[in-house]
């Protein structure tokens, strides 16, 4: 089996009407999201979820964000308290997943939840929110990718990746945030805004709109309790080194804002995330850099400083969880 591919741009009513059909039938469709390219299935049955896992090699531990169209489709699974529903109101449609309380008579499948009585939910922009709309049950939507490695910006990177796996994937050109949403969750006792996840949205934003600052958790988590909080993940076949200012013979190397780094000459490939060290446009580049790096044929990928703040907390989080050692490592 080899993904059809339909681009939204010149069959917008057949991406709709070809991945609402797939998805009724129970399997996956790849889909475009201004975050990243997500592997979407319907939330509410185990046969499309398992399908999910299945074609992505993902741990069912693991939870899986759920799209919605609208806070009024949320609401039917979830149950808002007020901060939490005023970050929704404020940066919904976007790169925002806020961890909410099920409903008891939710019926988003446990298998999304990884059993968990709290789902995360997005409702992203575009084709995707127009699909969900018209599919009109919320789709749980990984990343579409392998497990654990590099999340894709591009129908391209889908096909490269699982198109022997998918019946379809939409082409919807480039993610134009590049890195997955940021995750939060409200305390229910304290009422203090957990940050789960750095990604698309800047905990800063957050935190401006919500009048006080977001807590970040000082070690790693005791359960998973959102996406992307594995220790490594997002990780290319190339082994990671992070802060490199030197670089040996051979290397990849990835830098930020034109730094210079010595032995720069020798590398494998030198790739700069965004010359005018504009964060936003080094998130966007950030995994489609990562896998140029690894397809050059390094066995190391140096990354230089980048800044951590704003944007740069999200890259710095997916880069680190890169560098992680994989299993077997030490």
């Amino acid at each position: 089996m080899t993904a059809e591919i339909i681009n939204i741009t010149h069959e917008p009513q057949r991406a709709i009407s070809e991945a609402s059909r797939v998805l009724n039938d129970g399997f996956p469709v790849a889909i475009p999201t201004e975050t990243v390219y997500g592997l979407a299935a319907d939330a509410t049955r185990a046969d499309a979820i398992s399908h999910i896992y299945e074609t992505k090699g993902r741990p069912q531990f693991n939870p899986l964000i759920c799209h919605v169209c609208d806070i009024e489709m949320a609401e039917r699974y979830a149950v808002f308290d007020p901060a939490s529903r005023k970050l929704a109101e404020t940066f919904w449609p976007g790169p925002l997943t806020i961890v909410l309380p099920l409903r008891k008579d939710s019926t988003i499948h446990p298998l999304a939840t990884a059993g968990l009585e709290t789902v995360g939910l997005r409702c992203p922009e575009g084709f995707a929110n127009d699909l969900i709309r018209d599919f009109g049950r919320p789709l749980a939507a990984p990343s579409a990718n392998t497990s654990g490695k590099i999340s894709p910006t591009s129908a391209r990177h889908v096909m490269d990746d699982l198109g022997d796996k998918l019946q379809l994937i939409i082409d919807g050109g480039s993610s134009p945030v590049g890195v997955e949403s940021t995750i939060i969750r409200v305390d229910p006792e304290t009422g203090a805004i957990l940050l789960l996840r750095p990604g698309g949205l800047a905990a800063m934003h957050i935190a401006d709109a919500a009048g006080r600052d977001l807590e970040r958790r000082s070690g790693p988590a005791a359960i998973i309790e959102a996406p992307g909080m594995l220790a490594s993940h997002y990780a290319p076949g190339a082994s990671v080194r992070l802060d490199a200012t030197a670089i040996e013979p051979g290397e990849a190397l990835i830098r930020f804002g034109g730094q210079p780094v010595a032995g720069a000459e020798k590398a494998a490939i030198d790739l700069d995330l965004s010359p005018s060290a504009d964060l936003a446009q080094a998130a966007a580049n950030l995994f489609e850099y990562l896998k140029r790096a690894d397809a050059s044929g390094a066995s190391s990928i140096a990354v230089a400083p980048i800044p951590n703040e704003g944007l740069g907390e999200a890259i710095n989080d997916r880069l680190g969880r890169a560098a992680a050692p994989r299993d077997g490592e030490e």
